[in-house]
């Protein structure tokens, strides 16, 4: 028996998150279905997150163990990527140590969230359409203030099964090119629904409703009423996911 990582992305649009759920259409309920039909016997995938209901990825990973060795590698890529949706891509197929984990072993990930200052249709399912002016230079002054807590309870889900709130943030910055502005936040680990809650947050410094100082507040306060409501999910992009590079074989 061999793990493999599988490497992928999609356009989670018209999906409900990654994680497999009943009377659900998921990314990994399609993943899964399409290993099956290729691999002739049931394959259950672990990815190495679960996006929330129409948030996007461009580097996801997911493990899965199987007899079959794959010789041709551009063979598999080629007939998996056949088989699963166009707003799925299939970009690889990795050999790992027998107990690698795309989940908990991962080192680090990256989000990205995309605000689209000028209407534009072509981008209307992968960036969040907002007009109002924002003040770049505050909201980048208050995601500094991330850097120096591990306690994220503020921009968590409430009633999660996590153990711990405790994260550790290594870049979180605004940019601007043209008319898009990119939020970019890289972790240790992310809780549900902190990314997009830390951006709502960050837009209400943008917006002057509350300054730096209340900011940094929110997050000693641990209170998730407290914070601002979580940006629409169409921006949201899981955009890296690393490693250790003792876990791929090949």
């Amino acid at each position: 028996m061999t793990r493999y990582f599988i490497k992928l992305s999609y356009k989670g649009t018209y999906y409900c998150g990654w994680q497999e759920q009943e009377n659900a259409v998921t990314v990994q309920q399609k993943v899964n279905e399409a290993l099956s039909v290729l691999l002739q016997k049931p394959i259950d995938t672990v990815g190495c997150g679960r996006t929330d209901t129409g948030v996007h990825a461009t580097d996801f990973y997911a493990h899965f163990d199987t007899e079959i060795a794959f010789a041709d590698k551009e063979e598999f890529l080629y007939r998996m990527n056949k088989i699963v949706p166009k707003d799925i891509a299939v970009l690889d197929i990795i050999s790992v140590t027998e107990n690698a984990h795309a989940r908990f072993d991962a080192s680090n990930r990256t989000y990205k969230y995309y605000i689209n200052k000028k209407k534009n249709p072509f981008l209307e399912e992968t960036a969040w359409y907002y007009t109002q002016d924002l003040n770049l230079e505050a909201m980048n002054t208050a995601a500094q203030e991330l850097f120096l807590y591990t306690d994220f309870s503020a921009f968590s889900k409430s009633n999660t099964q996590t153990k711990t709130n405790n994260c550790k943030i290594f870049i979180a910055e605004w940019n601007q090119v043209d008319d898009t502005l990119i939020f970019t936040i890289c972790a240790d680990r992310f809780l549900r629904n902190m990314v997009r809650a830390i951006v709502g947050t960050l837009i209400e410094v943008g917006t002057a409703k509350i300054s730096v100082a209340e900011f940094r507040q929110i997050i000693e306060g641990k209170d998730r009423t407290k914070a601002g409501q979580s940006v629409p999910a169409e921006g949201l992009f899981l955009e890296k996911v690393e490693y250790p590079t003792n876990l791929f074989l090949t």
